[in-house]
């Protein structure tokens, strides 16, 4: 079952749609018509199963250390779901998932905050 097509993400107010552009067994590829944001979504299978959702992000902009020549830089956010075979239900991974959610966006995303800001 795949994810509905297109996809969107906001970011600073600004929306953006992500059509499918790339499906295969196990893993589908969304990504915007300037080709600078792309969503990716995969699943791998063995001992452990393994499920990835990751959004890369690039833009082009100006050097900071030379502002007259412009620079492609690019990040990437993903969430990587690692569990046994067997051993877990979807259930409790989402149970965990849900707890770990709220860990982290809890007093306005502080957590993040401060792991951005290089706190451990």
């Amino acid at each position: 079952m795949a994810f509905s097509d297109p996809q969107s993400i906001t970011i600073s107010a600004a929306t953006s749609s992500l059509p499918r552009v790339s499906t295969g067994a196990n893993q589908a590829v969304y990504q915007d018509a300037t080709g600078l944001l792309k969503l990716s979504a995969s699943s791998s299978y063995g001992r452990r199963n393994r499920r990835v959702l990751r959004f890369d992000h690039s833009k082009i902009a100006a050097n900071p250390f030379d502002t007259a020549k412009n620079e492609s830089y690019s990040m990437s956010n993903y969430i990587v779901f690692d569990a046994p075979k067997v051993g877990y239900t979807n259930a409790e991974l989402f149970a965990i998932y849900t707890g770990f959610k709220a860990l982290y966006t809890a007093s306005s995303d502080a957590l993040i905050s401060k792991l951005l800001g290089g706190e451990s």
